[in-house]
C-alpha cells in the first residue's frame, strides 16, 4: 500500500510516498479501507516540528480517516467486517489502508457524505468538548476563534445548539468573514485588525464574552482574557500561531476563568460523553442541522500540496485526500 511519511522536518515537500505492507489490526484495532483522509492544521507543525508536544523522526501525519472496516482485532465487538466508520488515525493516516484502536471509532450513517463523515473523526467531536468545557449557558455571548477552520466553522453553529445568544467569529479576512456568517456568526470581526478587542468590546455592549474558544494562542489569547465578562470563560484547544502564552493569576483577578481542552482527554475522562456527543453529531449532521464546508479534495499523492494550502490559510472549511 502507499504511505505518506517524512524523515525530516520542514517545508511540505518533506511528505514522500512510501510502500509499505498492509497492517495487522492488534486485538483491540481494526483496520480501514480508506475512502478519503481529512487534513488537520496542527499536522503542518507537527511535520515542521514546532508542534506544542515534541514528535520523533521519522514520523507520519495524523488524520481523519474514512472508510470500510476490512479486519478487525479478536477484542473487537463495537463494529464489525464491512460497517462503514470515521476515526482519528495517529500516525500513518494518510495511506490506502490504516489501523486504529476501536474505541474510536465512529459508525457513519448510510446517506452521509464524506465531508460530513470526516469530521465525525475529530474536528466536531473537538468542536463539541471544547464548548462543553466552556460550559455553555442558555443566551451567553460566545466568541469563536479562527471561525473559517475545519472546527471553527463547526463551533460556530455548536454554540447556538447549545443555546449560545449571540455567536461572535473571528477570522482574518473579507473572505472569511463572509464564511463565518453564512455558518453561523452573528457577527465577524478581522483578528488582524488593530482595533479587533474593541470591536468585540462594542459588540458585547461592553461586557465582553462568557465564553472564549481559542485555537490561536499568542496575542489573541493575552487579549481574549480582557474580552471576558466577569465569571468568562476562556478556553484554549490549539496555538496556531505558534506561540502558547504564559498567563499570571492576576490576569485571572476580574473573575475570569482560563482552562484547556482537548479531545484526547474527554476521551480519558468522560468516554460515556463523548460517545453520547457522537450520537448527537451523527444526527445533527443526517439532519442538515449541522452543515460542513468541503473546500478542497485532493489525491493522496499530493499531500504536500494539501499542506501548503493549509500553511497558506486560504482554504474555507475541509480538505479531503482521496486515496
Amino acid at each position: 500500500m502507499r504511505v505518506i511519511r517524512y524523515r525530516s522536518y520542514g517545508d511540505p515537500d518533506v511528505l514522500r510516498i512510501e510502500e509499505a505492507e498492509i497492517p495487522e489490526p492488534g486485538p483491540a484495532e481494526v483496520l480501514i479501507k480508506a475512502e478519503a483522509i481529512g487534513v488537520n492544521f496542527v499536522e503542518t507543525q507537527r511535520r515542521r516540528g514546532t508542534a506544542p508536544f515534541p514528535t520523533p523522526l521519522p514520523n507520519a501525519p495524523h488524520g481523519d480517516v474514512v472508510g470500510t472496516v476490512v479486519a478487525a482485532g479478536t477484542e473487537v465487538s463495537s463494529v464489525s467486517v464491512g460497517d462503514r466508520v470515521a476515526a482519528p488515525v495517529a500516525g500513518e493516516a494518510y495511506a490506502d489502508y490504516a489501523v486504529t484502536d476501536a474505541t474510536f471509532l465512529a459508525p457513519i450513517p448510510a446517506d452521509l457524505g464524506l465531508a460530513e463523515a470526516s469530521v465525525l473523526a475529530s474536528p466536531a467531536q473537538t468542536a463539541l468538548c471544547t464548548l462543553k468545557t466552556a460550559r455553555i449557558e442558555p443566551g451567553d455571548t460566545v466568541l469563536v476563534h479562527a471561525a473559517s477552520g475545519s472546527i471553527g466553522h463547526l463551533a460556530l453553529q455548536l454554540a447556538k445548539v447549545l443555546g449560545a445568544g449571540t455567536v461572535i467569529g473571528t477570522a482574518s479576512s473579507a473572505r472569511k468573514l463572509d464564511f463565518a456568517r453564512a455558518y453561523g456568526a452573528d457577527v465577524a470581526i478581522d483578528y488582524s485588525a488593530p482595533d479587533w478587542a474593541d470591536q468585540v468590546r462594542a459588540a458585547t455592549g461592553g461586557r465582553g464574552a462568557d465564553a472564549i474558544v481559542d485555537s490561536v494562542g499568542g496575542d489573541v489569547l493575552r487579549q481574549g482574557i480582557g474580552l471576558l465578562s466577569p465569571f468568562g470563560r476562556l478556553v484554549f484547544y490549539g496555538a496556531a500561531s505558534g506561540d502558547v502564552p504564559r498567563i499570571s493569576p492576576m490576569d485571572l483577578i476580574g473573575l475570569q476563568f482560563v482552562t484547556g481542552s482537548s479531545l484526547w482527554a474527554w476521551w480519558q475522562h468522560r468516554p460515556d460523553e463523548v460517545r453520547a456527543g457522537l450520537d448527537q453529531l451523527a444526527g445533527l449532521l443526517a439532519s442538515g442541522a449541522l452543515r460542513v464546508s468541503l473546500g478542497t479534495t485532493l489525491p493522496l499523492t499530493e499531500a504536500a500540496k494539501a499542506h501548503q494550502l493549509i500553511e497558506e490559510r486560504g482554504h474555507l472549511g475541509r480538505v479531503l485526500l482521496i486515496p
